[in-house]
């Protein structure tokens, strides 16, 4: 996997990435298992996490996490992660807890407290859908 690395931004920006994402992730999603897929997709979605969108964000740090063979890129994938859980991906939140809960990560205060973002996330939702409730 080529070597990431992402500058920490300072403030989310609200720029259109140069490539549209869904052929990334469908790149990823039908052909995720080969080696040079996964670098294709990792040098599209660099530059749209830089950015700070959060669905690149999510899935690069997923990327990374998940396929990347050294600490270094697990910990950049993990810090995506965290980015993007910040700015309110309910799914990203729900993804830190269960990686938190895993033997390689077995943290379970972080576990629990991605956990509990995304329940009040999912509650709060719930409530906008039905307010008599």
């Amino acid at each position: 996997m080529p070597r990431v690395t992402l500058p920490r931004p300072t403030a989310p920006v609200s720029v259109r990435p140069r490539l549209p994402l869904r052929p990334a992730f469908q790149v990823v999603g039908q052909l995720g298992h080969v080696a040079s897929v996964k670098c294709f997709a990792v040098r599209l979605l660099k530059l749209p996490a830089r950015q700070s969108v959060v669905v690149a964000q999510s899935r690069l740090g997923q990327l990374l996490c998940r396929d990347c063979g050294n600490t270094r890129g697990r910990r950049i994938g993990l810090e995506l992660l965290h980015q993007a859980a910040r700015a309110g991906g309910r799914r990203v939140q729900l993804e830190l807890g269960r990686l938190y809960s895993q033997p390689r990560q077995h943290e379970p205060q972080q576990a629990r407290h991605w956990l509990e973002q995304a329940a009040a996330e999912a509650k709060r939702l719930l409530n906008n859908l039905h307010p008599h409730s």
